[in-house]
This record gives C-alpha cells, sequence and structure tokens, in this order.
C-alpha cells in the first residue's frame, strides 16, 4: 500500500497543469543593477496599507468575543452593532485613531469574516467574478470578463487563508488539515473548488474557485437547508407575507418624506423579526435581496428601479407581470424579473401617474407620462393590452450626448460631424429622419449643441425629452385633453404660438401630423436653421410622409404647392437606423437641392457603407463621401464658416491628388 508522502506526491503531479494554468506565480527577481527604481506608493496604496494594519491588530479581539449564538442567529443588523462595539472599544484600548469611513469598512469586512468567506466573500456575490485566486495572505486576483485583475482585500497571515480554505471544506463536508491537504471539489451549480495547504503547498495555502453568476456556496447551503427542513415557504410567499405586515406597521410619514433609510431601517427589523418567529431558513443573500426588494416596492417602482438606476439601460419593456426587457448596448435581454400579478403592475403604474394628476383605467386606457428625471413612459393596460398592463420607459440621460460621443460610438464620423456643424452655424434647415429608437432625438440633441449661446430657441415637444445646453432656451410641451375632453393643446398650436414669440430657431421634437405644415411656413419665413425628426424609412419616404402630414393639417393645398413648399423649406436630411447588431448609425446626409417639374430633387453627400462584420457579430462600415459637392456649400461660405472640399471627396479621390502633387 502507497504510503501518505507518495499518494500526496501523485496527487500533486496530478495538478500540475491545472496549477499553472490558475496560480498567479510571482515574477522572479532580477538583477540589482537592471532593477528599475521602486515609485513611491500612491495615497490610495498608503491608505489601504494603513487600514489592513488596524484590522489585523482589532482581528483577534474582535473576532474572539463575539458570541457564537450571534452567528449562528444570522442577525446582520445586531451582528454589524456588536462589531462596531467592539471596534471602537479595542482602538481606543489601543490608542489608535480610526475615522468613520474607516469603521464601517471595518464592519463591513468583519460581517464578511463571520458570516461568509472574508476576503472573499464580495466576489462570490459579484456575478461578474468567473474565477477567484489566492495565491498568498496579499494575493487575491478575480476575473472579470476574461480579464486577471488583482484586487485590494487582503489576509492577515497563510493561517487566516488556511482558516477559510477549511471553512469552505466544513461546509462542503470534507476534512482540511495536513494529512488531507487537499480541497478538490465540484459543487452542484458547476463551480469548482481547489486548495492546498502546507506540507503539499510548500510556498503558503492556494486557493482557486471557478464560480458562475451566483454564490456557489449559497446554493450548497440552500441544498443542505432543503434537505433538513420541512416543505417551506417559497421566496415570494414570503415576500408576500412580510409585506401585508409592513402595510400595517410602516411609518407613512417615512413613506410620504420618501426617506429611504428609515424605511429600510424598519423593513430590516420587519424581515428579520418574521424570519425568527417563522423559523424560515434564509441566506444572507436573500435577506438582502429580500430588503432591497420590499424598500422598491414601497418607496420606488418595484422590480423596475433596478433598471432605473443602471446606468447602461436605455429603455425598459413591461408586457405583464411575467415579462420584463431591458434594452442595454442596443440589444434587448429578458430579464428574470418579473411582477407578483396583473395587480402589482397597476400599482406601480399609479405611482407613475398619480404625480402628474393624470389617470389610467378602462376608460382611459393608455397614458404618456414622465419620470421625475424626464424619463419618457407609455403606458397601456386591459382592456385595450390582451396580456396584461404594459409599460415602456425611454430612460432620460442624465449627462447628455456629445457630438464626440457619437463618433466614438460610430454614429458619425469626425468629417460628417465638421459637415453638420456647418449646417447649422450657417442655419440650414435640417430634419433627422428613421425609425422607432433609431437615435433621431439623440442626434437632434446633439446638433442642436452647435447653436450660437446668443441665438433665441423655441423647443416644442410632446414629451420633453431635448436637453439643449444654451440659456437662452424656452421649453414647451403638449398637453392632452383632461378627464371631460377639454383643455388640449397639440403641437401645432405650439407651432403657432411659437411664432409670435421672437424665435431665432424652433426646434420641434416630432413632427407627425399637420403641425408639418406650419413648421414649414416658419422654416420659408424667416426662421432659418430650425430642426425636427420624422419617422421615415429612408431619405425619400420622409417626403412622401411630410407630404400626407401636411394634407391632415385640412388646407386643402394642390400637391405641387406642398412640394414648393418642402423643397423651398429643407436643406439637409439626416437619416439615421437602428442596425441588426443593435447599433445606431446615420446612413445618408442628403441634400434637397429644388424640384425639376412636380418632383423634388435630392442627392446624397454622404453614405453608410457596410465592410464587414466582426468576430463579434458587430456591423463593420463609416460613413463616406460620394464625390458631390453640396449645393449649400456656398451659403456656408457666405455664413463666413471654411469648409475644406476634401471633405466631399472619396478617399482614393483625396489619395490620386496627393499623389499627383
Amino acid at each position: 500500500m502507497a504510503s501518505l508522502s507518495e499518494r500526496l506526491q501523485r496527487l500533486k503531479q496530478a495538478r500540475v497543469k491545472e496549477e499553472r494554468e490558475l496560480v498567479v506565480t510571482p515574477t522572479p527577481p532580477q538583477e540589482p543593477e537592471l532593477k528599475a527604481p521602486e515609485e513611491a506608493p500612491s495615497v490610495e496604496e498608503r491608505e489601504e496599507e494603513r487600514f489592513y494594519k488596524i484590522k489585523h491588530l482589532l482581528f483577534d479581539y474582535v473576532v474572539r468575543n463575539i458570541d457564537q449564538s450571534l452567528i449562528e442567529s444570522r442577525d446582520e443588523a445586531r451582528l454589524r452593532a456588536r462589531i462596531d462595539e467592539l471596534i471602537q472599544t479595542a482602538a481606543a484600548e489601543k490608542g489608535i485613531p480610526i475615522s468613520r469611513t474607516e469603521r464601517l469598512k471595518l464592519i463591513s469586512e468583519f460581517v464578511d469574516e463571520l458570516l461568509g468567506f472574508g476576503p472573499i466573500e464580495p466576489f462570490l456575490n459579484d456575478p461578474a467574478v468567473s474565477r477567484i485566486i489566492v495565491s498568498g495572505p496579499t494575493e487575491i486576483y478575480v476575473e472579470r470578463m476574461g480579464r486577471l485583475e488583482r484586487v485590494d482585500r487582503r489576509f492577515k497571515d497563510d493561517e487566516h487563508v488556511i482558516s477559510v480554505i477549511r471553512k469552505i471544506g466544513e461546509l462542503l463536508g470534507q476534512r482540511v488539515d495536513s494529512t488531507m491537504p487537499i480541497l478538490e471539489r465540484r459543487l452542484p451549480d458547476g463551480s469548482r473548488v481547489h486548495a492546498m495547504i502546507p506540507p503539499v503547498a510548500q510556498r503558503g495555502p492556494t486557493l482557486t474557485i471557478q464560480k458562475t453568476a451566483q454564490n456557489p456556496f449559497e446554493v450548497v447551503r440552500r441544498e443542505r437547508i432543503s434537505q433538513q427542513a420541512q416543505p417551506m415557504m417559497s421566496f415570494m410567499e414570503i415576500k408576500d407575507r412580510i409585506h401585508e405586515r409592513l402595510i400595517a406597521e410602516l411609518d407613512q410619514e417615512a413613506i410620504v418624506a420618501g426617506d429611504r433609510d428609515r424605511v429600510r431601517e424598519q423593513i430590516e427589523a420587519t424581515v428579520n423579526a418574521f424570519v425568527a418567529e417563522q423559523n424560515v431558513p434564509l441566506s444572507r443573500a436573500e435577506r438582502s435581496r429580500l430588503v432591497i426588494e420590499l424598500l422598491n416596492d414601497i418607496i420606488g417602482l418595484g422590480p423596475l428601479e433596478e433598471f432605473l438606476n443602471d446606468p447602461e439601460v436605455t429603455e425598459i419593456m413591461v408586457n405583464g407581470p411575467n415579462q420584463i426587457y431591458i434594452e442595454k448596448g442596443g440589444r434587448v435581454y429578458l430579464t428574470d424579473k418579473k411582477f407578483r400579478d396583473d395587480n402589482h403592475v397597476l400599482q406601480i403604474i399609479e405611482k407613475i401617474v398619480a404625480p402628474l394628476g393624470r389617470r389610467v383605467d378602462e376608460s382611459s386606457p393608455m397614458v404618456d407620462a414622465r419620470l421625475p428625471d424626464g424619463s419618457r413612459v407609455n403606458i397601456i393596460i386591459p382592456p385595450i393590452a390582451l396580456n396584461g398592463p404594459c409599460i415602456t420607459i425611454r430612460k432620460f440621460r442624465r449627462e447628455p450626448f456629445t457630438v464626440n460621443d457619437l463618433i466614438n460610438f460610430g454614429t458619425l464620423t469626425p468629417e460628417v460631424a465638421e459637415f453638420l456643424r456647418a449646417c447649422v452655424q450657417a442655419r440650414l434647415n435640417i430634419i433627422v429622419s428613421g425609425g422607432t429608437a433609431s437615435g433621431k432625438t439623440t442626434t437632434l440633441n446633439v446638433l442642436s449643441s452647435f447653436i450660437s449661446p446668443n441665438e433665441r430657441i423655441i423647443t416644442i415637444e410632446d414629451a420633453a425629452e431635448l436637453q439643449l445646453q444654451q440659456e437662452h432656451v424656452v421649453r414647451l410641451e403638449a398637453r392632452p385633453p383632461n378627464i371631460e375632453g377639454k383643455g388640449e393643446i397639440t403641437i401645432r398650436d405650439l407651432v403657432r404660438n411659437a411664432l409670435r414669440m421672437r424665435p431665432d430657431r424652433i426646434i420641434v421634437g416630432e413632427v407627425r401630423g399637420g403641425e408639418a405644415l406650419d413648421m414649414l411656413q416658419a422654416m420659408n419665413t424667416g426662421h432659418e436653421g430650425s430642426m425636427t425628426t420624422i419617422h421615415a424609412n429612408n431619405p425619400r419616404e420622409l417626403i412622401s410622409r411630410l407630404e400626407t402630414m401636411v394634407l391632415m393639417a385640412g388646407e386643402e393645398l394642390p400637391l405641387k404647392a406642398i412640394r414648393e413648399q418642402i423643397a423651398g423649406a429643407i436643406d439637409i436630411i439626416v437619416h439615421q437606423a437602428r442596425l441588426r447588431d443593435g447599433s445606431r448609425r446615420v446612413q445618408f446626409i442628403t441634400e434637397i437641392t429644388g424640384m425639376e417639374g412636380d418632383v423634388i430633387t435630392m442627392q446624397d453627400i454622404f453614405v453608410f457603407e457596410q465592410q464587414g462584420i466582426d468576430e463579434h457579430g458587430r456591423i463593420v462600415g463609416r460613413l463616406v463621401p460620394t464625390g458631390i459637392r453640396p449645393k449649400c456649400y456656398d451659403r456656408i461660405l457666405a455664413a463666413g464658416i471654411k469648409l475644406p472640399l476634401d471633405l466631399f471627396r472619396p478617399a482614393r479621390a483625396r489619395q490620386a491628388m496627393t499623389a499627383a502633387e
């Protein structure tokens, strides 16, 4: 029978390949004469060093003086209070000054030590982390999105690392000590744990965890609890029962005032009391999730709150209680969030519309509204919405996009941006066209940033979205009729009124109907440099749609007169589209040149040229000049704006001219 040392040797050899992949080895020292002088530590590095010195000085005192029954109760609020008390006592005894920020961070780290797995606990709960590597007390690495990075957390010493490895082994039902120094397990969710301690790990204990989006050890805990416990309530049942209790117990003044901290404290107390009374086995992560979801239901907009606070989410779509979609990075995803039922969705809808004095019911089942941050909301409920109440939220960006942002996104090129800047400054009339969610309003917003701050601008919108940066701006918003069907103010009313307000420019968020005629007349009668957006699939279709909208004004103008109005009013069309990969790109910069007979003539100045698709499925391409010198070039020069003609020459033509020179 092989001896223990022989078995350990074979285990070590079997793991050589994996260790080379997973364990981060330190760089070997260089010769003294080649070693670059060390940089002085930064302020952040010095603060981090000080923090961990304090933590490790207090470590034994705090851990030793925590009552085991308090740890087993998993009552985080009481545990934090006790840790805070011990930290302040120990710091006073040792004469260590501690700031409030350091104290709060120490409390969080000691909670992780006692209820979780110490320094690695935050990374176990981080869905973006796929691998955690501990190569020593001060060497903790995590892999996020395929990139390995060193983190600023650290263990006290080798014994601290070993204690966490043993804690993991205990949860997994395996002893880890000098006689069994290797821990190798695959967990129920597919995660893997590999750890070694001395004598096998001669350079000190190591730990590698390859994980999925969830905390792998929470899965193990839940399985163990489910095996031991009687059939128990589901998470949603627990949440519903606590919600009922909160309705009776919560401080209504705190809710009305929107005091999140005060309401959160009350929710935490109610959750802890309910869990203790009902003996419900909930993990730390589940308790935290329960508190957040209840807080969002009471103070915020329920399951939508998380997405409203995520700056990368641009649109939220609710299709009944069981489907919440979001748009992120130009792509649409189905989330795992849900409402309880139709009534839950209707409660959130009521929260949105009530402060606006609006009503949504069977007699008025559709409404457009705006959230306090400016995000645009469309709501439609049964009987019109057959699958349940629907909510569509187009989020309002706090910091408006700039022209450089659009260039970085690939929406525009620097050359096109330069041309459009010149068009705006030369007071050409511009229409931005495109399909739904193609980015028309964003592009219009960027074009408006080129307007001089000395000009008076009137903006007219159905639901305010524009974010002009100039000071001399008057913002007007249409108003729907009230419950009695009175008091409606349309876009057309506002366009007519704007003409009496001495505007230098009029910007209409979107033209949809008869206001198109008033807009064209404004452009033709001394309000050059005006802009708007229109839904259309291409520049030629835009002309047809404009003709139809003018007819909707009811003035019974002949078609030729309408076309003459359009040809005389509009100078430039910027057509934009949302491509298959979710990106928004300007596809045409088109100039209206006049009329030939009864036909409006147009010419493309820039067109989008697709060059292929990259390995990530993203469309590769850019706007290129057609080689046509725009008719409006003379107007741009007359306005004192210099624009190089090279801007309109295709790359090959420019190269040929350069070669000839």
